[in-house]
């Protein structure tokens, strides 16, 4: 029995699907090469053009990162109405794969135009994968299975095991080797990903996801003229906590940005007389992902059994709670590397590992919280409108990072712990209740 199988049997008491492996794997990779290229980005940018970069200024840098970012989840609202309408769950999941390796190839090779191409191709297919293969694990069970919000927490698993093998890879192609070797390695993730997708997904999948759901004319039609009042305050519920997971990302996607900038310049990262690559600061948060998320999953469903598991938008609370905690550690670092030059790494990973708690509430909760509330002839839809929220976020958190030249990292981290604190005590203490209430019983 494979580790992703025991997690699921541990995890839920039942056996989980065989297809759910699969698509562990698939993720995996697509996962391994989207983060090999995100540890790379800001230091490609804002490397001299006699180190192999760009040599633009971090605020420039930070810009185009937000951009990318932003873009990256704003594309899934095209990709999950295609998926829904026309092309079915699994033909946009290739689409989308064959689209971001050649983004991927296209940024192995110097230049501007190969850069910026790469870029769009990586944003417009991550339009159709990624609200597809959320919504193709969620295909896997009945209404009611009590196997899926352990099967996202395993699915989840596999996005950070990727995350993890991202920067010992590409990472360290990128800063020991040359950047554009990192963004070929992360090319090579992408087509392993999709040949055992194309390979053993037929024999596991059946018809599942195979074909678009035409059941209605449109969403916008389908929306206007079939929504029960129940379907529409569980879209209530959705749409409100989008406005807290914008808070919640543009927080935790500085980890890409300026903290990334600040660990490579302002944080001590020796170890008996070895510097640690910057990239390899990526690998913290997946490497807390994979060791606390079957404890997390364990967690809820103890919980659960007792009739005290928390519903969805206290989970929420909790996170946002938990990210506040986490750049309150950065504010300390900040503090320490005015007064003594460098900050200690315990720093940053003690902040990593409460923003990875803050994850764990949030992202996988957030996912299956989506896949159960939606209505099931245009989930895929929804499932992009959910990552709209996350577009947002990204192109908020570049814009924020670039005002660490101006206020100084310890008053901008500082700002940012005190806003998720804020938010956190709205969710926990005046919306929890009534959200609970427009879920009917699916909390």
């Amino acid at each position: 029995m494979s580790r992703a199988e025991s997690l699921g049997q541990n995890m839920s008491g039942e056996r989980q699907p065989p297809a759910l492996y699969l698509l562990f794997f698939v993720e995996m990779w697509e996962r391994m090469s989207f983060y090999g290229m995100r540890a790379l980005l800001v230091l490609y940018m804002t490397a001299a053009t006699t180190a192999g970069g760009f040599g633009w200024s971090r605020a420039e840098a930070l810009s185009i990162y937000g951009w990318y970012t932003g873009l990256v989840y704003l594309t899934p609202i095209l990709g999950g109405y295609m998926a829904d309408r026309y092309l079915g769950l699994r033909k946009a999941i290739t689409i989308g794969a064959t689209t971001m390796m050649i983004g991927h190839i296209s940024m192995a090779f110097a230049g501007e135009f190969a850069f910026f191409l790469g870029l769009g191709c990586l944003i417009l297919g991550n339009g159709f994968f990624k609200p597809s293969m959320s919504t193709l694990v969620g295909s896997l069970y009945q209404e009611g299975d009590r196997r899926r919000d352990a099967a996202y927490t395993i699915f989840y698993v596999g996005v950070n095991t990727g995350a993890f093998i991202a920067p010992f890879i590409s990472g360290t192609l990128g800063e020991r080797v040359g950047f554009h070797w990192g963004f070929g390695a992360a090319a090579v993730g992408m087509f392993l990903g999709q040949v055992l997708f194309l390979v053993v997904g037929p024999r596991l999948l059946g018809d599942i996801g195979k074909y678009p759901r035409r059941a209605a004319a449109s969403a916008a039609n389908a929306v206007k003229e079939t929504l029960s009042q129940v379907e529409k305050d569980r879209l209530k519920v959705i749409f409100s906590l989008m406005i807290f997971v914008v808070i919640f990302w543009a927080s935790f996607e500085q980890a890409g940005g300026l903290m990334t900038l600040y660990t490579d310049t302002k944080v001590d990262r020796m170890l008996f007389g070895w510097e640690i690559p910057t990239t390899w600061f990526q690998s913290i948060n997946p490497v807390f992902i994979m060791t606390f998320g079957p404890l997390f999953a364990a967690m809820w469903s103890w919980l659960a059994l007792r009739g005290r598991e928390p519903s969805a938008p206290v989970k929420f609370g909790i996170s946002l709670f938990l990210m506040s905690l986490g750049f309150l550690c950065m504010v300390f670092a900040a503090q320490q590397s005015e007064t003594m030059g460098k900050a200690s790494v315990l720093w940053i990973v003690a902040s990593y590992l409460l923003q990875t708690w803050a994850e764990l509430c949030l992202s996988p909760v957030g996912l299956s919280m989506v896949n159960r509330l939606a209505p099931a002839r245009f989930a895929t839809v929804i499932m992009g409108i959910w990552y709209l929220s996350n577009a947002v976020a990204n192109k908020l958190a570049g814009f924020i990072g670039g005002f660490a030249e101006t206020l100084g990292e310890a008053q901008l981290f500082g700002a940012i712990s005190a806003t998720a604190f804020t938010a956190s005590m709205v969710l926990l203490f005046v919306l929890a209740k009534p959200l609970r209430r427009w879920m009917h019983g699916l909390g």
